[in-house]
């Protein structure tokens, strides 16, 4: 028995470059005509892509968009990025084309391609909620988070999940403090995409500052000049002096043996000096 199928088909502004760019990403050409309008068919494994020319279209204000449902993505995001990092001279990450970032445990990436359609390569096997559903945190900061990743990871759209977390990062009462441990990092993350290293910089200096509660073998993050180690001197006067030693204690009064020293056991002298 045949299954139905369902083939995206894409606009894009000129076939050549459009197949070019689907060529680096292992998509092989079944079909193409010139006349009397411009289409193209491409297959990759078990997906097809279909497009057709469209003139006076602009890559930046298009929002054509489709799913390719797939077994697993971060060796597929790690073949893609070194293939477009050879054609590129580097992975393209803001304009077009372009494909979005990819961390650990993440579970889809979206590619851009030269004529501006999205085209999202997601796992087969991805939880509910782009797999956050986990995190149910109802704070502002805790949803911060959760949108400005949304809008990072799928939508490329660093500006906007920048704006997100700077307003929750405002309000001193947002969340946990490791929810805003969390949003400090992410902040710094996304000021280097944008090219903003003093707010990068002045995100990692917040998150030196914080204190975050102690767990089981774990020292909280301090604040301010670090204490003196409790190997260094410390003065004999006030509070903080040093108690002595019972050893040291039972031994105070009496007159230190004296013992040869080195240099006349060399000469051989055996009287002590």
């Amino acid at each position: 028995m045949k299954h139905d199928a369902s083939i995206p088909a894409l606009p894009c502004v000129a076939l050549e470059p459009t197949l070019e760019f689907y060529g680096l990403l292992g998509f092989e050409v079944t079909y193409q005509q010139r006349l009397p309008n411009p289409y193209a068919a491409t297959r990759r494994g078990g997906a097809q892509l279909h497009f057709f020319g469209v003139k006076g279209l602009d890559p930046l204000a298009a929002y054509s968009c489709c799913l390719i449902i797939v077994d697993e993505v971060e060796q597929l995001h790690e073949g893609f990025a070194a293939a477009l990092r050879k054609t590129y001279g580097k992975v393209p990450v803001r304009g077009v084309p372009r494909i979005t970032r990819m961390k650990k445990g993440q579970t889809r990436f979206t590619v851009v391609d030269p004529s501006g359609n999205s085209v999202m390569f997601i796992r087969r096997d991805e939880p509910g909620g782009y797999g956050d559903d986990e995190d149910d945190s109802t704070s502002l900061l805790g949803k911060a988070l959760k949108t400005a990743r949304r809008l990072r990871d799928f939508k490329s759209d660093d500006a906007t999940a920048a704006k997100v977390l700077d307003a929750a990062l405002k309000k001193p009462d947002a969340g946990t403090p490791l929810e805003r441990a969390r949003a400090l990092v992410a902040r710094a993350e996304l000021a280097v995409a944008l090219a903003d290293l003093p707010r990068a910089n002045q995100s990692l200096r917040e998150f030196d500052a914080l204190v975050l509660p102690l767990r089981s073998g774990r020292r909280s993050r301090r604040t301010g000049p670090r204490s003196t180690p409790s190997c260094a001197p410390r003065s004999r006067a006030g509070p903080g002096a040093m108690t002595p030693s019972p050893r040291a204690t039972a031994t105070r009064g009496r007159r230190p043996s004296r013992r040869p020293s080195p240099r006349r056991r060399r000469a051989g002298c055996a009287t002590p000096c």
